[in-house]
């Protein structure tokens, strides 16, 4: 009878773990930036990857002695300085932080840090992230005036979901990498730090998007995990529970699905608009015009065009058209082959072109309201062809990933709000069978699909912060 029982016992723990991997594939990594002198063993901290200023070379010493692995900082324009003072076997890695230099600058140091230590990973940090976060108001310049919406409206959120898909374009060498500083805006908050919630925003949304994020640990919180003070290892037991959430497996496992392409040659140019696409839960993915062939394009329902097209972009663009795509050519006038059509008004500033089985719409200036524009391009999307949609979920941004195959589909799920809500969601493609797991119970509650058309309805009981469900069992429409 005892045997019996242990072998269901064991029968569950294997169903549990098979459950576990099944249900919480991973991409990101968190590296905890240290800045006092004294740390707690890594064994006792349970995280071993440390980000220290290069020039802290007493603290690199001591972190590595306490079992950490530690990758190093240094700011463009010190690689030199660097390279003669610091040691590599002390090294796990080094941080490149360019602050505001240029491209050139930034890639002689890249090869200069990479010459001098080519069995280190060297990876550049764009430290220009926002605090994850939900703000109640938004402010926009319509017509050259800052307007500001009022508190009932839709509420604004800080998210870095344009900052990461724009860096997996410019920098594809490697995952991005990404930093922001905490908006401390009281005395309280000032000497104490974050809360647990924000930690755990901040470890949930690199962990959604799929990057990699440097987490400033508050000095208290520091000095706390130093003296061993019971409240600090709260929160660190918090961050731990998210970050094995968010980055136990490998980071091939899927990819970001999108049917609107943004093709874009500059960060300033689009960041702001592509933003908002990611508010709105408009699945997007970012091309460089160099990049485009037929191929590339395949995906994509609609285009937004950010660069001005040269003569094989312009070419590309109208193929993609006369099959039935639509695109949005923002701040470009040509002239281009697809205006010798009649030009037919699509808005207040735009006319429309019809090529082929599609059109392509003009803007002549740059995007003046990122939010209503954001809101034409959903509209644009044929309902059919809506990749996701969210009910009763003003404060979340959900993104779909497809897993090789095409019968099982991933959505990351980020409440900025911080507060449980129950969120209505539709997904393209017939699925049977959905679980939704969360860091605090990651394994696995199964939700009851409904199929309505070409698409699956599900309803999420409660979204505190991170949430992830995996639909399997049936047809994903695929492009």
């Amino acid at each position: 009878m005892m045997a019996s029982g242990n072998l269901i016992l064991m029968r569950k723990q294997v169903l549990t773990l098979v459950c576990l991997l099944a249900a919480t594939p991973g991409w990101s990594k968190v590296l905890l930036r240290w800045t006092q002198s004294s740390i707690p063993p890594a064994a006792t901290m349970g995280i071993k990857e440390l980000v220290v200023s290069w020039e802290a070379g007493a603290l690199i010493k001591n972190a590595r002695r306490q079992g950490y692995r530690v990758f190093a900082e240094v700011s463009v324009g010190q690689a030199e300085e660097m390279t003669k003072e610091t040691e590599k076997s002390n090294l796990a890695g080094i941080v490149l932080n360019p602050r505001n230099s240029q491209p050139g600058q930034i890639e002689l140091d890249l090869h200069q840090l990479r010459s001098a230590y080519p069995a280190l990973p060297v990876l550049v940090l764009n430290a220009q992230a926002k605090q994850p976060q939900m703000k109640g108001q938004l402010v926009i310049k319509k017509d050259g005036v800052l307007q500001v919406t009022s508190p009932t409206a839709q509420p604004w959120i800080d998210s870095n979901l344009a900052l990461v898909r724009l860096d997996q374009v410019f920098r594809p060498a490697q995952t991005p990498l990404y930093e922001f500083q905490w908006d401390l805006s009281d005395s309280l908050q000032q000497e104490y730090g974050p809360n647990t919630a924000d930690y755990s925003l901040a470890v949930a949304e690199a962990g959604a998007f799929h990057a990699d994020l440097i987490l400033n640990l508050h000095p208290r919180l520091q000095t706390d995990l130093s003296r061993n003070a019971p409240a600090a290892w709260v929160v660190l037991r918090q961050i731990k529970r998210d970050l094995a959430f968010s980055s136990p497996g490998s980071k091939n496992v899927s990819e970001p699905e999108a049917n609107v392409g943004v093709i874009t040659d500059a960060y300033q140019k689009s960041y702001e608009p592509i933003n908002l696409f990611g508010r709105h839960n408009i699945p997007f993915a970012v091309l460089k015009p160099s990049d485009l062939n037929p191929q590339s394009l395949d995906a994509f329902d609609l285009l937004v065009v950010f660069a001005v097209p040269d003569e094989h972009t312009a070419t590309r663009i109208a193929d993609f058209a006369s099959k039935g795509g639509l695109v949005v050519l923002v701040g470009a006038h040509g002239p281009f082959p697809w205006q010798s059509g009649q030009a037919i008004p699509a808005g207040e500033h735009s006319v429309a072109y019809p090529t082929g089985k599609g059109r392509i719409i003009e803007l002549p200036g740059p995007v003046i309201d990122p939010e209503t524009f954001a809101q034409d391009i959903r509209r644009l999307i044929d309902k059919d062809k809506v990749e996701i949609s969210l009910w009763n979920a003003l404060t979340v941004i959900a993104v779909p990933y497809r897993v090789p195959g095409g019968r099982e589909k991933l959505v990351e799920l980020i409440n900025y709000a911080q507060e449980p809500i129950p969120v209505q969601v539709q997904v393209r493609g017939s699925f049977s069978s959905v679980l939704y797991a969360t860091p605090d119970r990651p394994c696995c509650e199964s939700l009851t699909p409904v199929q309505r058309g070409e698409f699956t309805e599900f309803v999420i009981p409660s979204l505190r912060i991170a949430g992830r469900v995996r639909l399997t069992g049936g047809r994903s429409t695929a492009h």
